[in-house]
């Protein structure tokens, strides 16, 4: 054999050991690869001590390998890794905001209602994952589909604010029937504060009036919720 030729192995074989899951995608398939070596891959080189790979996985215990809090890390987050510099950790960050828009487009567009996991299931494109809480209202029409969901506020780690004015605004522009209140705790804490159910009274009450009733009010947290009509606090 000539020297200057190769196939494909061996040229593969001749990869550095940062770049090695590069070959496992293309000759196993991208479903046989870690989630380490995906964002290995990401990275595509290590420092002088640790791979692309072991650096991933340096990242991913960190978070205790689950992927819904490494979204939730930011550049800066990312970026007080050895090794990781800004370019590396706008890839991570990308690549993970990427997915989550993929979920957002299977979002079926004419959803029906039936009950508070329909609700909480199509939220969660708006708020996985978020560092801070938003306030969000779905709107209805009469066959409970959704009309559409409408951001009303962003705000810190520990609240926001929702003023009645622009969620009955939202609803009477799109001619909603019923409305749905959604609230994110970024805590995981599911319990409501007395904030929460005194403005979920005051909205009920001025849903009465303006005949838009608030059928529920959810409280979301990344892997699970809570349900005011659920639980009896309408």
């Amino acid at each position: 054999m000539k020297e200057n030729d190769y196939t494909p192995n061996r040229k593969i074989l001749s990869w550095a050991e940062e770049d090695r899951p590069r070959e496992k995608l293309l000759l196993k398939g991208k479903a046989a690869l870690s989630d380490a070596e995906l964002i290995g891959i990401l990275l595509g080189s290590g420092t002088v001590a640790l791979s692309a790979v072991d650096l991933a996985k340096q990242i991913l215990n960190s978070v205790d390998n689950n992927l819904h809090q490494l979204a939730k890390l930011s550049v800066k987050d990312l970026e007080k890794f050895k090794g990781i510099g800004e370019a590396k950790a706008i890839a991570i960050v990308s690549a993970l905001e990427l997915g989550r828009r993929r979920k957002e487009g299977d979002i079926p567009r004419r959803i029906k209602i039936t009950g508070s996991a329909d609700v909480y299931e199509t939220m969660k494109p708006h708020l996985m994952d978020l560092p801070h809480e938003e306030f969000w209202v779905v709107l209805l029409n009469r066959a409970n589909v959704v009309l559409k969901t409408a951001q009303i506020s962003a705000g810190g780690v520990s609240g926001t604010v929702a003023d009645p004015k622009m969620i009955f605004k939202a609803a009477l522009e799109h001619l909603a029937s019923a409305v749905i209140l959604v609230h994110n705790h970024p805590s995981g804490n599911l319990t409501p504060s007395q904030a929460d159910r005194e403005l979920t009274k005051k909205l009920r009450e001025a849903g009465t009036v303006l005949e838009v009733p608030v059928l529920d009010h959810l409280i979301f947290a990344d892997n699970q919720y809570l349900s005011f009509a659920d639980e009896g606090f309408l």
